[in-house]
C-alpha cells in the first residue's frame, strides 16, 4: 500500500508540472522581433540584430547567414503580413491561431534567397519561439528542433490567404541516422503561416532546402524561459507544493 501511494503522489506532483509547462506553452500574445539596423557582415553573408521587448526583459536577436539574402527590411515597405491584399485581421490572419493571438508587428521581414544553413541567436534563453513565414513557395526549411504548425493561409480552413496567394503547410522528419533528426517545413502552392517550437532555447538553426527568390520570416516568443517556465500562477504553485509535500511525507513514512 506504501509503494502504491508513493507511486500516486510522485505521478500528482508530476501532472502538476506537467500543467504548468502545459498552461504557459498555450499563453499568448507573442512579443515579436523588432529587427533594427544594417548588414553587419562585411563580407557576402547577412548578419543583423533585432531587439524583442517582453514584459520585463529585452532580448537581442541575431540572425546569421553565410549565403546573403534577397531583401531586407527592418521598418516601412510593404506589410506583407496582410490578410491577402485586404488588411489586417487577427481573427481570420494566416499568422494567428489558438497558441498566436496577434499577427506580426509592423513590416519587419527577413527575405531569403539561397539556400543553405542560418541561425537566429538570442540574448539569453526564449520561451516557446514562434515562427512566420511568408511565400514558402518553391522552397522549405529544415530545422534542427521539432516544432508545430499552427497555421497558416487556405481559403478552406477559416484563415484568409497570405500576401502571396493560398498554400498548405506539412511537416517531414526525416532520420539522419546516429540518433540525428532533420525537421522539415513543406508546402503546396503559396505557404503563409506560423510554426511554433515548444520548450526553452537560445538557439535556433535551419536550412534552406533550395535556392528561391524569395521567401521571408520573422520570429517571436511567448517571453523569456525565465519568465515563462519558473514563475508559476499562485494556485498551480500551491498544487504542486501540496504535491511535492506529500511525497516527502511518504518518504519519510511519517504521514
Amino acid at each position: 500500500m506504501r509503494h502504491t501511494l508513493h507511486r500516486f503522489i510522485a505521478a500528482s506532483a508530476s501532472a502538476a508540472l506537467l500543467a504548468l509547462a502545459g498552461s504557459a506553452a498555450h499563453a499568448a500574445p507573442i512579443f515579436w522581433t523588432d529587427w533594427t539596423g544594417a548588414d553587419l557582415d562585411p563580407t557576402a553573408g547577412f548578419q543583423v540584430q533585432g531587439t524583442i521587448t517582453t514584459g520585463s526583459s529585452t532580448v537581442t536577436v541575431t540572425y546569421t547567414n553565410a549565403n546573403g539574402i534577397a531583401f531586407y527590411q527592418p521598418s516601412g515597405g510593404i506589410d506583407y503580413y496582410q490578410n491577402g491584399r485586404s488588411g489586417r485581421d487577427p481573427a481570420t490572419s494566416p499568422y494567428t491561431s489558438s497558441a498566436v493571438d496577434n499577427i506580426p508587428t509592423g513590416t519587419d521581414i527577413i527575405a531569403l534567397r539561397a539556400a543553405g544553413t542560418q541561425t537566429l541567436h538570442f540574448s539569453q534563453a526564449i520561451a516557446n519561439p514562434v515562427f512566420s513565414y511568408v511565400s514558402l513557395n518553391g522552397n522549405g526549411y529544415a530545422f534542427d528542433q521539432d516544432f508545430e504548425i499552427l497555421s497558416f493561409g487556405s481559403a478552406v480552413d477559416g484563415n484568409s490567404c497570405g500576401y502571396w496567394g493560398c498554400g498548405t503547410s506539412t511537416k517531414n522528419v526525416v532520420d539522419l541516422g546516429g540518433g540525428n533528426f532533420e525537421y522539415q517545413l513543406l508546402g503546396t502552392g503559396e505557404p503563409h503561416g506560423t510554426l511554433r517550437f515548444l520548450g526553452a532555447f537560445d538557439t535556433v538553426s535551419w536550412r534552406s532546402l533550395t535556392a528561391e527568390n524569395w521567401n521571408g520570416f520573422t520570429v517571436g516568443v511567448q517571453g523569456t524561459a525565465a519568465e515563462v517556465f519558473q514563475t508559476p500562477e499562485p494556485g498551480s504553485l500551491a498544487l504542486v507544493g501540496l504535491a511535492m509535500a506529500g511525497l516527502a511525507c511518504v518518504r519519510r513514512r511519517r504521514c
